[in-house]
């Protein structure tokens, strides 16, 4: 029995100066290293200038990664193989992660630029208070159009869309919430409605819409409507600030009964080990100098107030993306519908699709 002790002890020494010696490995290569920190952010969401400068600025090394959608963000936090110190999820998600309680609360104490913040963009019913959060880009879900091709109408209301003119001309995104956030919207109901019967009521009206709706794509919306393969598109405002940078013939459009305002957030996930880094970097961001250089990079709408007033008129100014206070109040954030609503809302979309074939 005492050989077998001493080779069990064997064993764990040897499996213990293993690990060892493997942590010591990935701190050589940057990877655990205190100097080192995780960043987790969708594609193409930030300068690469700032990177470098941040680097040379503290002495961090940044190891960037890329999502390509919210659910996939969660997945793999939630996994936690990787040591993510900020990630970028969108509001919806932010919900979801204190939820399941993978997120640290930010220090504010250590994020002194955070006074450059919009309050307009603070304080939001997904995190009340900012405990968790920190507003990094925002924007609106609405009609972007090609007056070329749209026989003169103007997009005020969603209920244009539903002209007849409109016949095989629309691309819808594919997004659950965007559609049937559109349905109810144009109903006078709320985009975070659970009433069955309204629900049921949007499902039918966008049936009607049907004939007018080419397709439901993905990210290659933006290219279709810069290629003018549609005249119209239901889009989130960053996608059409791109594809109007790529044809300038089109324009864009919030319709005057609401729509959603949404926001990507800067927050600490549960698996970051370089906390302190990650203060660091946020705080970095909210810069105005560095937010207004990121903001022009992006193309995104800043909820910087001190970096707007650094931006070219020509950014600052465009109402389309950045609306006056009147037409915010008719913005809603989604809430979190909780998985069974979530479910129901797929189910009605699926069946819009459905009704397209």
């Amino acid at each position: 029995m005492k050989s077998l002790v001493k080779v069990f002890v064997a064993v764990f020494v040897a499996a213990f100066i293993m690990m060892g010696v493997a942590a010591w490995l990935n701190s050589s290569e940057g990877y655990t290293g205190g100097n080192t920190l995780t960043i987790y952010n969708w594609g193409d969401y930030i300068d690469p200038e700032l990177l470098d400068r941040f680097q040379e600025e503290t002495g961090i090394t940044v190891i960037y990664q890329t999502f390509d959608s919210n659910e996939a963000m969660l997945t793999k936090i939630e996994q936690g193989g990787t040591s993510f110190d900020v990630a970028m999820p969108s509001e919806y998600a932010i919900s979801k992660m204190k939820e399941e309680n993978l997120l640290i609360p930010l220090d504010h104490s250590k994020l002194p630029n955070l006074k450059n913040i919009d309050p307009r963009y603070m304080n939001l019913s997904f995190d009340e208070g900012n405990q968790y959060s920190v507003p990094y880009f925002w924007g609106t879900v609405g009609i972007i159009y090609n007056p070329e091709m749209t026989q003169g109408i103007d997009f005020n209301s969603w209920d244009d869309l539903w002209d007849p003119r409109l016949q095989n001309n629309i691309l819808l995104a594919d997004g659950t919430r965007e559609v049937m956030g559109m349905g109810l919207n144009s109903l006078g109901y709320s985009l975070n409605d659970t009433n069955e019967a309204h629900l049921q009521e949007a499902l039918a009206k966008l049936r009607q819409l049907a004939p007018n709706v080419k397709a439901v794509v993905g990210d290659e919306i933006k290219m279709m409507l810069a290629n003018e393969e549609a005249g119209v598109g239901l889009v989130w405002s960053g996608d059409a600030s791109e594809i109007m940078g790529e044809n300038e013939k089109l324009d864009y459009i919030v319709p005057e009964e609401g729509s959603n305002l949404w926001f990507d957030n800067m927050v600490i996930p549960k698996t970051a080990t370089h906390v302190e880094a990650a203060h660091t970097f946020i705080n970095f961001m909210l810069d105005p100098e560095v937010s207004a250089q990121n903001t022009e990079y992006v193309g995104y709408s800043t909820p910087n107030k001190e970096a707007l007033s650094l931006l070219p008129e020509d950014i600052s100014g465009d109402t389309r993306f950045y609306p006056d206070a009147e037409l915010i109040k008719r913005l809603e954030v989604y809430n979190n519908l909780g998985k069974r609503m979530l479910a129901h809302y797929n189910e009605l979309f699926l069946r819009f699709k459905m009704s397209l074939d």
